[in-house]
């Protein structure tokens, strides 16, 4: 994909969900169709008291699995969501994290980022912050975050190398990532591979286990498990009604650490 193709991608996925941001009513169940699901949330594993603890709005429903499930966030970690949207796993690390933690959200969309901030100043949350960036090109720090989130995002990147090789650099040695995405299963046929719609609504985009394994290990992330989650079909075949989509995709759990200081995975030379 060269240089113009990449921004081609990015202005789409840009276009579409400032949409989703400006949208005031529950009128979809497809990450990026046309407006935010909110109860599309409890299917992806997160509990009515998630739902509850965060302003009106916050949680759009634009996810494919729950980070926070394989997260184990801890009090006083630093938190990076990568395409925090209108900011609901932020706020909910940041009740995990406690006053002397912090979380930072990075959105590309400028409507997202607004969305974010002013829930933000509804819930009155001290220790979260937004900032408008790429994830291939993070505003963070290097070395200065434990624990990476991202639900349903890095699929929509044009450079999924970029975006684990800047992962990287930010995490602390001993870092981890917590990721839900959709990876395919197999090749999509033309139909779907091509269609702005399916690239926005986060299948065209998405990328094979055995692709994203090599780009983690290649952007020196240890520890890697990728988990498909078989069940997923069930909501995803509703993304895209009548495509079979569900055949060819579907949501996964990605861990992986960024290895400690002495040079091997967290855990060893008493670390």
């Amino acid at each position: 994909m060269n240089t113009r193709e990449k921004d081609k991608v990015r202005t789409a996925v840009r276009e579409q969900y400032g949409n989703v941001a400006r949208a005031t009513q529950d009128s979809c169940c497809a990450p990026g169709c046309c407006g935010p699901d909110s109860g599309a949330s409890l299917k992806l594993g997160y509990s009515a008291a998630d739902l509850a603890a965060v302003p009106e709005g916050a949680n759009m429903g634009l996810g494919c699995g729950n980070p926070h499930a394989i997260a184990a966030l801890r009090p006083g970690e630093t938190v990076l969501d990568l395409g925090a949207g209108g900011g609901f796993d932020c706020f909910l690390a940041a009740r995990r994290v406690g006053s002397k933690g912090r979380v930072i959200g990075v959105d590309m969309t400028h409507d997202m980022l607004l969305k974010a901030r002013e829930n933000a100043r509804k819930l009155k949350a001290k220790n979260v912050e937004f900032r408008l960036g790429e994830i291939e090109h993070l505003p963070v720090a290097d070395s200065t975050v434990d624990v990476i989130l991202s639900n349903c995002v890095i699929n929509l990147s044009p450079e999924k190398s970029a975006v684990f090789n800047d992962a990287f650099r930010v995490l602390k040695p001993g870092g981890r990532l917590a990721i839900a995405d959709v990876v395919l299963l197999k090749p999509l046929p033309r139909s779907l591979a091509t269609s702005v719609r399916a690239l926005t609504g986060c299948i065209a985009g998405a990328a094979t286990v055995i692709d994203l394994k090599r780009m983690l290990k290649k952007a020196g992330f240890a520890k890697i498990s990728i988990q498909v989650k078989a069940e997923s079909r069930a909501f995803i075949k509703d993304w895209l009604p009548g495509s079979g989509v569900e055949k060819y995709a579907a949501s996964a759990t990605i861990e992986a650490e960024k290895p400690g200081a002495c040079g091997c995975a967290p855990g060893c030379c008493g670390q």
